[in-house]
């Protein structure tokens, strides 16, 4: 079992550890915003977790990925408890990339790998598109 301990240090503000020994600021009050809320830690935490699987796979498939930006927008419902109820990612990738094995590679962060999207998608209606740039030569 992974433990994480969140500390209260004011208002509304917390330090979270994580069970690695992380610490993270974060600040439940929008309007003082001195550091992000639980649920954008939520759209942090998809946005980590798919490009680790991206990268991983791509890798594996021995394409040649220089760059990669993974844009996590989403709705939340309009009643407590306010889950996330609509979930859009955009990939920006840029190398000498193969778009089947890029496809592929979504694919399976999002249908098999990627913990965090699994989670979400009890609550969410998840889409994603992707865009491979042209390298930087």
């Amino acid at each position: 079992m992974q433990t994480a301990e969140v500390r209260w240090i004011g208002e509304q503000k917390f330090v979270a550890i994580s069970p690695s020994g992380h610490a993270v600021a974060m600040d439940s009050d929008r309007s003082t915003n001195a550091g992000p809320g639980p649920m954008e830690l939520l759209l942090m935490a998809l946005g980590a977790c798919t490009a680790t699987d991206i990268v991983i796979i791509l890798e594996k498939k021995r394409q040649k990925l220089e760059s990669l930006e993974v844009i996590c927008s989403g709705e939340r419902a309009a009643e407590p408890p306010q889950v996330w109820s609509k979930l859009e990612i955009l990939y920006r990738l840029r190398g000498k990339l193969e778009e089947s094995s890029v496809k592929r590679a979504i694919e399976l962060s999002e249908e098999k790998y990627c913990s965090v999207s699994a989670t979400l998608k009890k609550s969410a209606e998840l889409t994603w598109r992707y865009e491979i740039l042209l390298t930087q030569d």
